[in-house]
């Protein structure tokens, strides 16, 4: 069986946005394909994926490191989403399909729903299903593409605060999934440029230790998902 790259690259994204691998350890060949049960191929193309990225630098002496972004790179991030997601809202207006207006209805039901009766313990994965079938509502594969690379850097970068008023901010879901529904791309834009203006004031930076020298993992030994690879 050939574990497929972007399998591989999935596993190591995902270590180093949960903190698994800290910013600026050293990410070899041996120790990723160690660690995923892997060959090195798969890993070396994964890593030139997560360079291309921002998740993974190369240094000279130290080859692939984990990237050290700057606080001024993780606001630009912010930003960037905040002119992004109002675009993908209103090209959702024009684009979606009714499979997926169903499943953005149904969401935002079951948000509110958590939301009125006190059950927030998954309402942040429900937003992030929420925004990702938007924009992928979106019609759009290179939007599609930055809106997600943007979401996997800015869960890296910063942890969020949940809303005091959860209803609320579902209710804003909401209207903007009314919006897209009746196919309104300027006030789909706008909806969703307010809730994006709202969100970001929510995230508060991660403070995550570098290290340096051969890099540290802070768990065992972990598998690559090879749901769906061929044998």
């Amino acid at each position: 069986m050939r574990i497929p790259a972007h399998s591989v690259c999935t596993a190591i994204r995902d270590d180093i946005v949960s903190g698994v691998f800290a910013c600026g350890s050293r990410l070899t060949e041996e120790l990723l394909a160690r660690r995923y049960g892997v060959s090195r191929v798969p890993v070396r193309e994964a890593l030139r994926t997560l360079e291309s990225e921002g998740f993974v630098v190369t240094r000279r002496h130290a080859g692939a490191c984990v990237a050290e972004p700057t606080e001024l790179e993780a606001a630009d991030l912010l930003e960037v989403r905040t002119l992004l997601e109002p675009l993908g809202a209103a090209r959702a207006a024009q684009r979606r399909t009714e499979a997926q207006l169903k499943v953005l209805r149904g969401l935002v039901r079951l948000g509110q729903d958590r939301a009125r009766r006190g059950e927030g313990d998954d309402l942040g994965s429900l937003g992030g299903w929420f925004h990702e079938t938007l924009a992928q509502a979106s019609g759009s594969p290179g939007l599609i593409a930055l809106l997600t690379q943007l979401r996997h850097k800015i869960d890296w970068m910063y942890a969020v605060e949940r809303p005091a008023r959860p209803v609320d901010s579902w209710a804003e879901h909401g209207a903007i999934v009314d919006a897209v529904a009746r196919g309104d791309a300027e006030r789909a834009r706008a909806l969703a440029a307010h809730h994006a203006e709202r969100a970001a004031a929510a995230h508060r930076p991660r403070r995550r230790p570098g290290v340096s020298g051969a890099g540290r993992v802070r768990t065992s030994q972990h598998s690559v998902n090879t749901a769906g690879v061929r044998h």
